[in-house]
């Protein structure tokens, strides 16, 4: 038991930096890398409303009874409890950042799942900018997804932000990036940014990145639709598996004094031996971005970062 709980409380802040030199010409999308699923979502603003892409389900409750829809949705839509340096010190490499305007909150973004967050976008990504200058041979992969009720002047905005915080830390969508590479440039972050616009203005931006996920909150079956979509092969960039379980809005309203992380800590074991079994590289099947639930819980990043030591010996070919 002291043992488990040793290696749950293992911090990985500068891991890439010491993987073995065989491994720093790899590409990133071969290598395993921890992610983190709706990153942000360890800071919801219980009082606010729920999204307007939310099923009309939900939103009509949350009109009707917003004191009991918006606890509700609350803790089944809290999916991380560390802020963001910290799910990098435990060895975080993928963030995913769901964007959204907040109703009465002018030009600000923020952050949602399901209702939206405390923090804007601007305070969250000045955090990692931060956390970057102190480790500057880690590369942060961010994933800009949903932009729920963003103009075009929005994205404008938001991308001539991302530019101008990071500059030079960008790595182009030009590039086939290694550590190698990157450290050589000085480069540290990689975009994805889902929007057509943006990534044709903006040849620093990445397309966005496929995401794996079975749309279930049966573990079993989230391992058996990872399993399938391995056999079909993996996409030749970046991609995602996630290990996290999803419910859906009658779900949620269905169970609304239980909560993801308790359904999530009954999972682990099962997902977390799955993940144990995989390998990364371009061949079938080979992971690339595995992202989980509450990471801060489990040692979920070690056993991913370790997987990259099964390339050894391997690393010529890859």
């Amino acid at each position: 038991m002291e043992d488990k709980q040793q290696l749950q409380l293992v911090e990985n802040p500068d891991w890439m930096s010491r993987l073995p030199e065989k491994l720093l010409d790899v590409p990133l999308w071969n290598l395993a890398l921890p992610g983190s699923h709706d990153s942000m979502s360890f800071c919801l603003d219980v009082s606010s409303p729920v999204l307007r892409s939310e099923p009309c389900l939900l939103r009509l409750t949350d009109r009707l009874f917003p004191c009991w829809t918006r606890p509700c949705v609350y803790r089944w839509a809290t999916t991380q409890q560390s802020v963001l340096s910290d799910q990098c010190d435990i060895g975080i490499r993928f963030l995913d950042l769901r964007i959204a305007r907040k109703p009465a909150e002018g030009v600000k973004l923020f952050f949602a799942h399901g209702i939206y967050t405390l923090l804007t976008v601007k305070e969250a990504l000045e955090e990692l900018a931060t956390w970057l200058d102190a480790h500057p041979k880690e590369i942060v992969i961010i994933s800009c997804t949903h932009f729920d009720s963003l103009t075009d002047g929005d994205h404008t905005r938001l991308v001539d932000y991302i530019l101008s915080l990071f500059g030079e830390k960008l790595c182009s969508s030009q590039d086939s990036p290694t550590l190698r590479s990157c450290w050589s440039r000085g480069q540290q972050v990689i975009v994805s940014y889902d929007n057509q616009q943006m990534l044709q203005q903006h040849p620093e931006l990445w397309t966005g990145i496929p995401y794996w996920y079975a749309d279930s909150t049966d573990p079993k079956k989230v391992i058996a639709y990872l399993e399938d979509q391995k056999h079909r092969g993996r996409p030749a960039g970046f991609y995602v598996s996630g290990l996290n379980l999803t419910e859906d809005a009658p779900y949620v309203l269905f169970h609304p004094f239980q909560n993801l992380r308790k359904m999530t800590t009954k999972a682990l074991s099962l997902l977390l031996r799955w993940a144990s079994e995989q390998r990364p590289g371009p061949e079938v099947g080979g992971v690339n971005i595995l992202c989980c639930d509450f990471v801060a819980i489990s040692q979920f990043c070690s056993l991913v970062i370790s997987l990259n030591y099964k390339l050894l010996g391997e690393a010529g070919s890859i």
